[in-house]
């Protein structure tokens, strides 16, 4: 697969997202914590369209498909961990021939508070094992887009991953949905229009 070391100006983007990515670990157990809040966006976005996820075990998740604007747009959820999720978004953007700048990832932010949603292009995976993975299988300067859903920080780095395998708190939990909940929204308009534009509606949303 091609990929640009330069990343681009993101205000003058048109977005042509194909493939919208939630990253999570496998189970039930893992389900509701905050490292799996990526794939709660793709789930409830499936739930909006009234489209069903299926496992695909040659693509490594479960997938299926939305229309917006007569374009077709595969939704992913890896089934391997997550620190391997790039063998899952790999497979599926290999087969269908998806450009890396087409592809659009979900994911949990520790940077970021609960109730705070951004759109990132490229950039560093400020330590993000999905994030990681996924730059390594389709080259370490993958400028795929990334929706960071807020989570906040233990803070201590020794307290991170026991944070990140634990349920959001009630407060934090209402505070991600609600997140998710106007990333959806804003959807169609990540999906079809200037990305820019989607970005100042979030941004304003976040303040």
């Amino acid at each position: 697969m091609q990929f640009n070391k330069k990343i681009p100006n993101i205000k003058n983007i048109i977005s042509n997202i194909k493939l919208i990515v939630g990253l999570a670990n496998p189970g039930f157990k893992y389900s509701l914590t905050r490292h799996n809040i990526g794939s709660w966006y793709v789930k409830l976005l499936a739930k909006k369209y009234k489209k069903l996820l299926k496992e695909e075990s040659k693509f490594f998740g479960y997938t299926t498909t939305i229309n917006l604007e007569n374009n077709n747009i595969y939704l992913l959820i890896p089934t391997t961990y997550i620190n391997l999720s790039g063998k899952s978004v790999l497979a599926l953007s290999s087969f269908y021939r998806i450009k890396i700048d087409e592809i659009l990832v979900a994911h949990d932010e520790l940077d970021l508070m609960p109730g705070i949603v951004k759109i990132k292009l490229g950039g560093n995976n400020s330590g993000h094992n999905g994030i990681k993975d996924i730059q390594s299988k389709l080259g370490n300067h993958s400028n795929f887009y990334r929706l960071r859903i807020g989570i906040g920080h233990p803070g201590d780095k020794n307290k991170v991953i026991d944070f990140l395998l634990n349920k959001p708190t009630v407060l934090e939990q209402k505070l991600i949905i609600n997140s998710i909940n106007k990333a959806i929204y804003y959807t169609p308009i990540i999906l079809n229009e200037n990305i820019n534009k989607a970005i100042n509606l979030l941004h304003t949303f976040n303040k």
